[in-house]
């Protein structure tokens, strides 16, 4: 006789599951989630957590404060664009200069730090702005000057104002143009851009105003340098077969440049001095303005808003990308602190060599200058420290690619000349890709002869060792524009 078990009584209220913990168990949802304790993670996820969340937070605490500062001095510069103008009245207007940071292939650093932090405050009061940047070293510099002097041609009636075909309403006669210029005002970013402005302003009031083509010169001396002469040979080249071949390249017929460029002159293997008139050399040169003496007192010019930057380039500044990373704040508050200084539009004078600073003189508290000078041409000198170690051998990189050019030039030079005068046969190779001939190989050289020299001109401006070009004539003509906000500080009258 089997023993039943006994039957189960009825479920009581008690009993019954309800709410989320019966739906989990009736869907398959283990019972035993239910029954964790919590507890504290091990210590490397500790470690994690701690300096990720750390991070994280002091990143978006910097950007807040980076929105936060940015829309403050934009509230403090709004109203002025808000007041009312003329039909025909145009707004303030400054130029921007930036110049290629040493070191750093991307050439428009400088412009990309007015566009990120100083750009929103003038756009803020409806300031409007033009942006000159240079791609190589030296473009700057070579800009500025040709401005300068383009201007003193118009001054001096060799040449005529651009004028449009249409008469336009809203056009400035020159003097209001000049007048707008000098209430605009000029920013620079950087030391390397205040050098190569300065010294293109000096040698835009220090030149001859005659026209010069500096690349037809430069193509008649690398004609005559002898590198690429062909040596004597006592059998006479061999006649060309069809007039419709190419004929063998002589001066005349080397294809002259007319594109501008930059390089100074050379002869007799010595740099001719920028002021030194060509005229004697009787080539590339047009005699209009060579007669115009350079002027002995430079008129007043725009203030200078000369803003402090710094390009990290390298491994071993990698450590002060990161604390940037982290301190954009800082950046955002110095670009709005120069924009705003330059909206403000208080200035005081530019501080020049033998000059000491008194009472009447300030300096932004943003210009690192060294202790034991006052000057301004001392501006932002502390970021040279941070030019790549590998810019010391500018030079050198120069003149090896200038060996190793010439060297494989000479054999393209003599493969060519071979195939014109039909000393042998091209081969397969030379039929499927033809060589270079002659008259191309000097045309690459020429190309090659401009580039190298523009960049030992422009690094030769802006290397750290090279003082910021000055001329006695330019003292009291530059003014920079000053903090408004702060105290005046005072200097000794001593040394």
């Amino acid at each position: 006789m089997s023993i039943s078990a006994p039957p189960l009584p009825p479920p009581t209220a008690l009993s019954r599951k309800f709410g989320l913990r019966a739906a989990f168990e009736y869907t398959g949802v283990p019972l035993s989630l239910f029954e964790k304790r919590p507890k504290l993670p091990s210590r490397n996820w500790l470690i994690f957590l701690t300096v990720s969340s750390s991070l994280l937070g002091y990143y978006v605490y910097d950007r807040r404060e980076c929105k936060l500062i940015r829309q403050d001095y934009i509230d403090r510069v709004r109203p002025l664009s808000e007041e009312p103008m003329g039909k025909f009245e145009l707004p303030r207007k400054v130029v921007v200069y930036g110049a290629k940071w040493p070191g750093d292939e991307d050439w428009d650093r400088g412009t990309r730090y007015f566009r990120k932090y100083i750009k929103p405050i003038l756009v803020a009061a409806a300031v409007d702005y033009k942006i000159v940047a240079g791609k190589r070293h030296g473009d700057l510099a070579t800009r500025v000057a040709n401005d300068i002097k383009d201007q003193r041609r118009i001054d001096a009636g060799l040449d005529r104002p651009w004028e449009s075909p249409m008469p336009l309403p809203s056009k400035l006669s020159p003097e209001a143009e000049r007048h707008r210029q000098l209430e605009g005002g000029i920013i620079l970013i950087g030391r390397p851009t205040f050098k190569e402005y300065m010294a293109g302003f000096c040698r835009g009031w220090t030149e001859s105003l005659e026209r010069v083509d500096y690349e037809e010169i430069l193509s008649r001396e690398l004609q005559n340098d002898g590198k690429f002469d062909e040596p004597d040979v006592d059998e006479p080249p061999s006649p060309v077969g069809d007039i419709d071949e190419e004929p063998l390249p002589t001066p005349s017929r080397l294809p002259p440049s007319r594109r501008f460029s930059p390089l100074g002159v050379m002869r007799d293997n010595a740099r001719i001095p920028p002021q030194t008139s060509l005229t004697a050399l009787n080539v590339g040169t047009s005699s209009a303005g060579a007669d115009i003496v350079p002027p002995i007192e430079i008129p007043p010019q725009p203030p200078l808003l000369l803003v402090p930057f710094v390009n990290l380039v390298g491994w071993r500044l990698i450590p002060r990308l990161i604390w940037d990373f982290f301190n954009e704040r800082h950046k955002v508050k110095a670009g709005a602190e120069a924009g705003y200084k330059l909206i403000k539009n208080q200035t005081r004078p530019f501080v020049s060599p033998g000059r000491t600073p008194n009472e009447n003189l300030s300096f932004s508290p943003n210009m690192e200058l060294p202790r034991n000078s006052q000057d301004d041409l001392e501006f932002d000198r502390v970021a040279e420290t941070y030019y790549p170690p590998s810019t010391s051998k500018i030079l050198a990189r120069i003149a090896e690619a200038r060996e190793e050019y010439y060297r494989t030039a000479l054999e393209k030079l003599k493969t060519a000349r071979v195939l014109a005068r039909r000393e042998r046969e091209p081969t397969a190779d030379e039929l499927k890709n033809p060589p270079p001939t002659e008259v191309e190989i000097h045309d690459e050289r020429l190309k090659k002869e401009v580039r190298w020299r523009g960049e030992e001109m422009g690094w030769n401006v802006v290397k750290p060792d090279v003082p910021v070009h000055w001329d006695p004539r330019m003292d009291g003509i530059f003014k920079v524009f000053k903090d408004p906000d702060l105290p005046l500080p005072k200097f000794s009258s001593g040394a």
